[in-house]
């Protein structure tokens, strides 16, 4: 697979030669967007030095010519990192951290009134709270083996009722694995699962063609709960920095909103579910508390 020649030939195609500058004289073109000749011109390169850049047979290219090339079709931020990553990978430096720190949980376990998750590269959700599961859904009566938003929002009907803009979910789903696709290109566990989820969903093989990219950083998602109703509430993403490869993902209100008195009730029916009727601190099967195993990753 050429991975690299995808994307730039996708990203070719959504310009428009009067969207920098070119003439076109009328006539059909034979391609959408821009020609290899163009967009070579327009970057400052030979023709037949892009041309075998796009077939992946550009080695060493500098990030000089990355970033004129990004310049040109116009990529956002997101979209020259995964230029970078397709065009100049790199080995990872020891494995992934599958085990959450102490802290970390114990960051977690005080988010009494903020639902919130640590995930890893393969969208993987390894710790939350109370709270989240709360709002969305029983992460620790999941199988461990499908505790991943891949798998959850492609193969699990219910994230559909959980996510009223499921699309959005599932395609910022989508865009987040491809972009460490190229990140961890050595990593066996997410080529697997990329390519379950292109067998087993035609909707992730077709969005796995279009090559966004997407990081996961903050903006605002709708959920609907069947005993307080729909929630609008904001997310924030905060890479761990110690394990580059987890993040947590905590989600809050609007000050003052009706999403914020939906929450604040979920939460005291949640802190209400811990105690006994004597008061006393009350634990099941699924009382997960963020609790994570110690296995390393493979």
């Amino acid at each position: 697979m050429n991975e690299l020649g995808d994307f730039l030939k996708s990203r070719r195609a959504r310009m428009r030669p009067e969207d920098v500058g070119l003439r076109t004289y009328g006539g059909r073109r034979r391609v959408p967007g821009l020609r290899r000749e163009e967009l070579a011109q327009l970057a400052g390169m030979s023709a037949d030095y892009y041309m075998r850049l796009e077939q992946g047979r550009g080695r060493g290219v500098s990030e000089e010519v990355l970033a004129s090339i990004a310049r040109v079709l116009r990529l956002d931020d997101d979209e020259r990192a995964y230029l970078s990553s397709l065009a100049r990978p790199t080995q990872r430096r020891g494995r992934a951290r599958l085990q959450v720190g102490p802290q970390l949980r114990f960051l977690l376990e005080a988010m009494e009134g903020a639902p919130a998750y640590v995930i890893d590269h393969r969208t993987r959700v390894l710790a939350w709270n109370r709270l989240a599961s709360a709002l969305m859904l029983d992460f620790g009566a999941v199988p461990e083996e499908r505790r991943d938003w891949g798998r959850l929002c492609f193969l699990d009907e219910r994230t559909r009722e959980i996510f009223p803009d499921w699309e959005q979910k599932a395609r910022a789903t989508v865009a987040y694995l491809r972009l460490n696709a190229a990140r961890h290109s050595d990593d066996p566990v997410l080529t697997a699962l990329v390519g379950e989820l292109s067998v087993k969903s035609e909707l992730f093989r077709c969005w796995w063609a279009d090559h966004n990219v997407r990081e996961k950083t903050h903006g605002t998602k709708r959920f609907r709960h069947p005993l307080v109703g729909e929630l609008t509430l904001h997310f924030q993403t905060l890479r761990v920095v110690d394990a580059p490869d987890q993040a947590l993902v905590a989600y809050a209100a609007e000050p003052g909103s009706e999403s914020e008195a939906a929450l604040r009730l979920l939460a005291s029916w949640t802190l209400s579910e811990r105690l006994s009727p004597h008061g006393e601190h009350h634990e099941d099967e699924h009382d997960h508390d963020a609790r994570v195993g110690d296995r390393a990753e493979p």
